[in-house]
Protein backbone atom coordinates (compact mmCIF):
# COMPACT_ATOMS: atom_id res chain seq x y z
CA UNK A 1 0.00 0.00 0.00
CA UNK A 2 2.65 2.17 -1.16
CA UNK A 3 4.53 2.83 2.28
CA UNK A 4 1.18 4.61 4.13
CA UNK A 5 0.00 3.36 7.76
CA UNK A 6 -3.76 2.45 7.62
CA UNK A 7 -5.88 3.56 10.35
CA UNK A 8 -9.36 1.97 11.11
CA UNK A 9 -10.98 0.34 8.83
CA UNK A 10 -10.68 3.53 6.10
CA UNK A 11 -8.46 5.89 6.86
CA UNK A 12 -4.61 6.88 6.34
CA UNK A 13 -1.22 8.45 6.81
CA UNK A 14 2.28 8.24 5.05
CA UNK A 15 5.97 10.28 5.62
CA UNK A 16 5.81 12.55 2.91
CA UNK A 17 9.81 12.92 0.69
CA UNK A 18 9.33 16.18 1.43
CA UNK A 19 9.07 15.70 4.87
CA UNK A 20 12.18 13.68 4.76
CA UNK A 21 14.41 16.21 3.15
CA UNK A 22 13.65 18.80 5.44
CA UNK A 23 14.94 17.29 8.05
CA UNK A 24 18.12 16.42 6.08
CA UNK A 25 18.13 20.66 4.80
CA UNK A 26 17.71 19.49 1.45
CA UNK A 27 14.57 21.75 0.52
CA UNK A 28 10.89 21.44 0.94
CA UNK A 29 8.08 20.81 -1.08
CA UNK A 30 6.27 22.95 -3.26
CA UNK A 31 3.88 24.42 -0.49
CA UNK A 32 7.26 25.36 1.24
CA UNK A 33 8.13 27.96 -1.52
CA UNK A 34 4.52 28.68 -2.28
CA UNK A 35 3.00 28.95 0.71
CA UNK A 36 5.60 29.11 3.95
CA UNK A 37 4.70 25.44 5.43
CA UNK A 38 7.40 24.14 7.37
CA UNK A 39 7.76 20.81 5.21
CA UNK A 40 9.78 18.82 7.96
CA UNK A 41 6.32 19.44 9.97
CA UNK A 42 3.95 18.33 7.67
CA UNK A 43 1.45 15.64 8.10
CA UNK A 44 -0.06 13.61 4.97
CA UNK A 45 -2.89 12.05 6.08
CA UNK A 46 -6.83 11.22 5.04
CA UNK A 47 -9.96 10.28 6.38
CA UNK A 48 -11.17 8.24 3.42
CA UNK A 49 -9.17 6.20 0.94
CA UNK A 50 -12.05 5.81 -1.36
CA UNK A 51 -12.31 7.69 -4.15
CA UNK A 52 -14.95 8.48 -6.91
CA UNK A 53 -12.33 8.76 -9.63
CA UNK A 54 -9.05 6.16 -11.33
CA UNK A 55 -7.14 9.07 -12.64
CA UNK A 56 -4.51 7.67 -15.03
CA UNK A 57 -1.61 9.59 -13.33
CA UNK A 58 -2.78 8.21 -9.17
CA UNK A 59 0.57 6.88 -7.63
CA UNK A 60 -1.48 4.60 -5.44
CA UNK A 61 -1.98 2.60 -8.97
CA UNK A 62 -6.10 1.98 -7.31
CA UNK A 63 -4.68 -0.25 -4.62
CA UNK A 64 -7.36 1.65 -2.79
CA UNK A 65 -11.11 1.10 -2.61
CA UNK A 66 -13.59 3.00 -5.32
CA UNK A 67 -17.40 4.26 -4.77
CA UNK A 68 -19.71 7.27 -5.45
CA UNK A 69 -20.86 6.78 -1.61
CA UNK A 70 -20.07 5.97 1.91
CA UNK A 71 -20.35 2.17 2.33
CA UNK A 72 -17.91 1.63 5.60
CA UNK A 73 -17.97 1.17 9.25
CA UNK A 74 -17.21 4.74 9.96
CA UNK A 75 -14.36 5.16 12.59
CA UNK A 76 -14.50 8.57 14.63
CA UNK A 77 -12.73 11.82 13.98
CA UNK A 78 -11.33 11.63 17.32
CA UNK A 79 -9.87 8.25 16.67
CA UNK A 80 -8.20 9.12 13.37
CA UNK A 81 -6.81 12.41 14.42
CA UNK A 82 -4.96 10.87 17.33
CA UNK A 83 -3.79 7.75 15.43
CA UNK A 84 -2.97 9.92 12.56
CA UNK A 85 -0.43 11.88 14.75
CA UNK A 86 0.94 8.65 16.67
CA UNK A 87 1.74 7.07 13.43
CA UNK A 88 3.32 9.88 11.67
CA UNK A 89 5.06 10.86 15.13
CA UNK A 90 6.41 6.63 14.99
CA UNK A 91 7.46 7.49 11.00
CA UNK A 92 9.94 10.66 12.79
CA UNK A 93 11.33 9.15 15.46
CA UNK A 94 12.89 6.51 12.99
CA UNK A 95 15.14 9.51 11.73
CA UNK A 96 16.60 10.22 15.15
CA UNK A 97 20.56 10.22 15.33
CA UNK A 98 20.33 9.74 11.49
CA UNK A 99 23.19 10.88 9.25
CA UNK A 100 22.13 14.36 7.98
CA UNK A 101 19.07 14.89 10.24
CA UNK A 102 19.56 18.51 11.93
CA UNK A 103 18.35 17.79 15.44
CA UNK A 104 16.56 21.03 15.64
CA UNK A 105 14.11 20.08 12.72
CA UNK A 106 13.93 16.86 14.44
CA UNK A 107 12.55 18.15 17.53
CA UNK A 108 10.38 20.60 15.71
CA UNK A 109 9.07 17.61 13.57
CA UNK A 110 7.77 15.39 16.57
CA UNK A 111 4.73 18.04 16.55
CA UNK A 112 3.07 18.34 13.13
CA UNK A 113 2.03 21.53 12.33
CA UNK A 114 0.61 21.18 8.90
CA UNK A 115 -1.92 18.06 7.46
CA UNK A 116 -1.65 17.61 3.93
CA UNK A 117 -5.53 16.06 3.08
CA UNK A 118 -4.28 14.36 -0.15
CA UNK A 119 -2.97 11.61 0.70
CA UNK A 120 -4.79 9.01 -1.26
CA UNK A 121 -8.84 8.82 -1.96
CA UNK A 122 -11.28 11.61 -1.20
CA UNK A 123 -11.27 13.03 1.97
CA UNK A 124 -14.26 15.12 1.52
CA UNK A 125 -16.68 12.26 1.34
CA UNK A 126 -15.91 11.50 5.11
CA UNK A 127 -19.30 12.07 6.88
CA UNK A 128 -17.86 13.54 9.54
CA UNK A 129 -14.72 15.76 7.77
CA UNK A 130 -15.89 19.30 9.35
CA UNK A 131 -15.47 17.60 12.60
CA UNK A 132 -11.75 16.33 11.52
CA UNK A 133 -11.14 19.64 10.77
CA UNK A 134 -12.00 21.14 13.53
CA UNK A 135 -9.94 18.85 15.90
CA UNK A 136 -6.88 20.10 13.27
CA UNK A 137 -7.14 23.51 14.17
CA UNK A 138 -7.55 22.90 17.97
CA UNK A 139 -4.24 20.83 17.97
CA UNK A 140 -3.28 24.07 16.59
CA UNK A 141 -2.53 21.95 13.04
CA UNK A 142 -3.22 23.83 9.66
CA UNK A 143 -5.63 22.20 6.99
CA UNK A 144 -4.64 22.03 3.38
CA UNK A 145 -7.91 19.76 1.95
CA UNK A 146 -7.38 18.23 -1.69
CA UNK A 147 -10.63 17.10 -3.49
CA UNK A 148 -11.37 15.53 -7.12
CA UNK A 149 -14.68 18.16 -7.53
CA UNK A 150 -17.05 15.24 -7.88
CA UNK A 151 -18.76 16.29 -4.67
CA UNK A 152 -20.44 20.19 -5.20
CA UNK A 153 -22.65 20.00 -1.87
CA UNK A 154 -20.21 18.47 0.60
CA UNK A 155 -17.82 21.35 -0.62
CA UNK A 156 -20.69 23.66 0.03
CA UNK A 157 -21.29 22.61 3.62
CA UNK A 158 -17.17 22.27 4.39
CA UNK A 159 -16.49 24.67 7.57
CA UNK A 160 -13.42 27.16 6.65
CA UNK A 161 -10.00 25.35 5.87
CA UNK A 162 -6.75 26.84 5.74
CA UNK A 163 -6.77 26.09 1.89
CA UNK A 164 -9.39 24.06 -0.35
CA UNK A 165 -7.80 22.61 -3.34
CA UNK A 166 -9.65 21.08 -6.08
CA UNK A 167 -8.19 18.81 -9.11
CA UNK A 168 -8.91 20.64 -12.70
CA UNK A 169 -7.27 17.92 -14.31
CA UNK A 170 -8.53 18.39 -17.74
CA UNK A 171 -10.78 21.35 -19.02
CA UNK A 172 -13.33 19.26 -21.31
CA UNK A 173 -15.87 17.03 -20.47
CA UNK A 174 -14.07 14.14 -23.08
CA UNK A 175 -10.68 14.74 -21.76
CA UNK A 176 -11.86 14.84 -17.94
CA UNK A 177 -13.65 11.46 -18.60
CA UNK A 178 -10.36 10.10 -20.04
CA UNK A 179 -7.54 11.52 -17.43
CA UNK A 180 -9.85 11.15 -14.33
CA UNK A 181 -12.13 8.04 -15.36
CA UNK A 182 -14.53 8.79 -13.11
CA UNK A 183 -17.07 6.93 -11.28
CA UNK A 184 -20.28 9.01 -11.48
CA UNK A 185 -22.45 9.34 -14.39
CA UNK A 186 -22.88 12.92 -14.27
CA UNK A 187 -19.86 13.55 -13.45
CA UNK A 188 -19.00 16.39 -15.84
CA UNK A 189 -22.11 18.58 -14.44
CA UNK A 190 -20.74 17.63 -10.46
CA UNK A 191 -17.02 18.84 -11.60
CA UNK A 192 -18.54 22.08 -12.75
CA UNK A 193 -20.88 22.16 -9.90
CA UNK A 194 -18.03 21.77 -7.65
CA UNK A 195 -16.26 24.41 -8.95
CA UNK A 196 -19.15 26.65 -8.80
CA UNK A 197 -19.20 25.85 -5.19
CA UNK A 198 -15.65 26.76 -4.72
CA UNK A 199 -16.18 30.33 -5.80
CA UNK A 200 -18.25 30.52 -3.20
CA UNK A 201 -15.88 29.84 -0.33
CA UNK A 202 -14.56 33.24 1.95
CA UNK A 203 -10.68 31.06 2.63
CA UNK A 204 -8.09 30.55 0.49
CA UNK A 205 -9.26 28.40 -2.66
CA UNK A 206 -6.62 26.57 -5.41
CA UNK A 207 -7.30 25.36 -8.82
CA UNK A 208 -4.31 22.50 -9.23
CA UNK A 209 -3.93 21.66 -12.98
CA UNK A 210 -1.48 18.55 -13.39
CA UNK A 211 -0.27 18.62 -17.28
CA UNK A 212 0.01 15.33 -19.36
CA UNK A 213 1.68 15.42 -21.95
CA UNK A 214 -0.27 15.14 -25.34
CA UNK A 215 -3.73 14.48 -23.36
CA UNK A 216 -4.57 18.14 -21.82
CA UNK A 217 -2.18 20.91 -22.75
CA UNK A 218 -3.78 21.79 -25.64
CA UNK A 219 -7.33 23.37 -23.95
CA UNK A 220 -5.76 26.27 -22.92
CA UNK A 221 -9.35 28.58 -23.25
CA UNK A 222 -11.67 25.96 -21.88
CA UNK A 223 -9.06 26.44 -18.87
CA UNK A 224 -9.65 30.27 -18.70
CA UNK A 225 -13.40 29.63 -19.05
CA UNK A 226 -13.31 27.20 -15.90
CA UNK A 227 -11.37 30.01 -13.72
CA UNK A 228 -13.73 32.56 -14.54
CA UNK A 229 -16.26 29.61 -13.31
CA UNK A 230 -14.57 29.08 -9.89
CA UNK A 231 -12.61 31.91 -9.41
CA UNK A 232 -9.98 30.77 -7.17
CA UNK A 233 -7.17 32.64 -5.42
CA UNK A 234 -4.17 30.67 -6.77
CA UNK A 235 -4.12 27.93 -9.54
CA UNK A 236 -1.09 25.72 -9.04
CA UNK A 237 0.34 24.42 -12.84
CA UNK A 238 2.12 20.98 -11.98
CA UNK A 239 3.90 18.48 -14.75
CA UNK A 240 2.46 14.98 -14.29
CA UNK A 241 5.04 12.35 -12.26
CA UNK A 242 5.16 8.70 -14.02
CA UNK A 243 5.28 6.68 -11.43
CA UNK A 244 6.18 3.17 -12.74
CA UNK A 245 4.37 0.92 -15.13
CA UNK A 246 0.84 -0.49 -14.43
CA UNK A 247 -2.05 -2.26 -15.47
CA UNK A 248 -4.18 0.72 -14.18
CA UNK A 249 -2.78 3.32 -15.99
CA UNK A 250 -1.33 3.41 -19.28
CA UNK A 251 0.66 6.83 -18.82
CA UNK A 252 4.38 6.48 -19.68
CA UNK A 253 7.23 8.88 -19.29
CA UNK A 254 6.51 10.36 -22.96
CA UNK A 255 3.59 12.11 -20.82
CA UNK A 256 5.82 13.61 -18.33
CA UNK A 257 6.57 17.50 -19.82
CA UNK A 258 9.70 19.48 -19.50
CA UNK A 259 10.01 22.02 -17.00
CA UNK A 260 10.19 24.40 -20.18
CA UNK A 261 6.88 22.78 -21.31
CA UNK A 262 5.28 23.67 -17.87
CA UNK A 263 6.48 27.31 -18.08
CA UNK A 264 5.13 27.88 -21.37
CA UNK A 265 1.89 26.80 -20.73
CA UNK A 266 1.56 28.76 -17.74
CA UNK A 267 2.58 32.26 -19.20
CA UNK A 268 0.23 31.36 -22.36
CA UNK A 269 -2.90 30.33 -19.82
CA UNK A 270 -1.45 33.72 -17.54
CA UNK A 271 -1.84 35.79 -20.90
CA UNK A 272 -5.85 34.55 -20.94
CA UNK A 273 -6.71 35.54 -17.37
CA UNK A 274 -6.08 39.18 -16.95
CA UNK A 275 -7.02 39.10 -12.83
CA UNK A 276 -3.94 36.63 -12.42
CA UNK A 277 -0.08 36.62 -12.58
CA UNK A 278 2.66 34.16 -12.58
CA UNK A 279 4.06 34.59 -8.62
CA UNK A 280 6.13 31.69 -8.26
CA UNK A 281 7.99 28.86 -9.13
CA UNK A 282 9.43 25.38 -7.39
CA UNK A 283 11.48 24.29 -10.77
CA UNK A 284 12.58 21.60 -9.13
CA UNK A 285 9.30 19.75 -9.07
CA UNK A 286 7.86 20.97 -11.75
CA UNK A 287 5.47 23.68 -10.87
CA UNK A 288 4.74 26.97 -10.93
CA UNK A 289 1.83 28.92 -9.25
CA UNK A 290 -0.82 31.87 -10.61
CA UNK A 291 -2.17 33.93 -8.31
CA UNK A 292 -5.06 36.42 -8.15
CA UNK A 293 -3.94 40.32 -8.20
CA UNK A 294 -5.88 40.89 -4.93
CA UNK A 295 -2.48 38.98 -3.71
CA UNK A 296 0.17 41.49 -5.14
CA UNK A 297 0.24 44.37 -2.54
CA UNK A 298 2.19 47.39 -3.59
CA UNK A 299 3.93 45.51 -6.12
CA UNK A 300 4.81 42.67 -3.70
CA UNK A 301 3.60 39.05 -3.54
CA UNK A 302 1.77 37.83 -0.36
CA UNK A 303 0.98 34.56 -1.14
CA UNK A 304 2.58 32.85 2.12
CA UNK A 305 -0.06 31.76 4.76
CA UNK A 306 0.33 33.46 8.64
CA UNK A 307 -0.71 30.53 10.13
CA UNK A 308 -1.09 32.10 13.76
CA UNK A 309 -3.82 34.38 12.44
CA UNK A 310 -5.48 31.54 10.50
CA UNK A 311 -5.60 29.83 14.07
CA UNK A 312 -6.72 33.16 15.63
CA UNK A 313 -9.67 33.91 13.34
CA UNK A 314 -10.93 30.13 12.96
CA UNK A 315 -11.43 29.62 17.14
CA UNK A 316 -13.06 33.11 16.77
CA UNK A 317 -15.50 31.95 14.04
CA UNK A 318 -15.75 28.52 15.42
CA UNK A 319 -17.07 30.51 19.38
CA UNK A 320 -19.13 32.79 17.49
CA UNK A 321 -21.01 29.88 15.64
CA UNK A 322 -20.11 30.49 12.63
CA UNK A 323 -21.14 34.05 12.80
CA UNK A 324 -17.69 36.05 12.69
CA UNK A 325 -16.47 35.32 9.02
CA UNK A 326 -13.26 35.85 7.96
CA UNK A 327 -11.88 36.20 4.25
CA UNK A 328 -8.42 34.64 2.52
CA UNK A 329 -7.23 38.67 3.00
CA UNK A 330 -6.87 38.20 6.40
CA UNK A 331 -4.39 35.42 6.77
CA UNK A 332 -2.14 36.37 4.10
CA UNK A 333 1.77 36.67 4.66
CA UNK A 334 4.26 38.33 2.49
CA UNK A 335 6.32 35.97 -0.14
CA UNK A 336 10.24 35.87 0.14
CA UNK A 337 11.93 36.63 -3.10
CA UNK A 338 13.99 33.38 -3.49
CA UNK A 339 10.23 31.72 -3.95
CA UNK A 340 8.94 34.56 -6.51
CA UNK A 341 8.87 33.60 -10.25
CA UNK A 342 12.06 34.71 -12.05
CA UNK A 343 14.29 34.33 -8.87
CA UNK A 344 18.03 33.09 -9.39
CA UNK A 345 16.76 30.21 -6.56
CA UNK A 346 13.79 29.27 -8.62
CA UNK A 347 12.24 28.45 -5.53
CA UNK A 348 14.36 26.53 -4.06
CA UNK A 349 15.08 27.43 -0.53
CA UNK A 350 18.51 29.28 0.48
CA UNK A 351 18.62 27.77 3.78
CA UNK A 352 18.80 24.33 2.33
CA UNK A 353 21.50 22.39 -0.06
CA UNK A 354 19.99 21.06 -3.20
CA UNK A 355 20.91 17.41 -3.31
CA UNK A 356 21.22 15.21 -6.23
CA UNK A 357 21.93 11.48 -6.27
CA UNK A 358 24.28 10.58 -8.66
CA UNK A 359 22.75 8.20 -11.85
CA UNK A 360 19.27 8.01 -10.34
CA UNK A 361 16.57 10.30 -12.48
CA UNK A 362 15.14 12.99 -10.12
CA UNK A 363 11.66 11.75 -7.90
CA UNK A 364 9.33 14.85 -8.72
CA UNK A 365 6.29 12.70 -6.58
CA UNK A 366 4.92 14.86 -3.43
CA UNK A 367 1.25 15.55 -2.33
Amino acid sequence: FSGYKLIGSHSGVKLCRWTKLMLRGRGGCYKHTFYGIESHRCMEATPSLACANKCVFCWRHHTNPVGTEWRWKMDQPEMILQEAIENHQTMIKQFKGVSGVKADRFEEAMTAKHCALSLVGEPIMYPEINRFVKLLHQHSISSFLVTNAQFPDEIRNLEPVTQLYVSVDASTKESLKRIDRPLFKDFWQRFLDSLKALSEKQQRTVYRLTLVKAWNVDELKAYADLISLGKPDFIEVKGVTYCGESSASNLTMANVPWHEEVVRFVQELADLIPDYEIACEHEHSNCLLIAHKKFKINGEWYTWINYGRFQELVQEHERSGGSKTFTAADYTAKTPRWALFGSRERGFDPLDVRYQRKNKARDLSGC
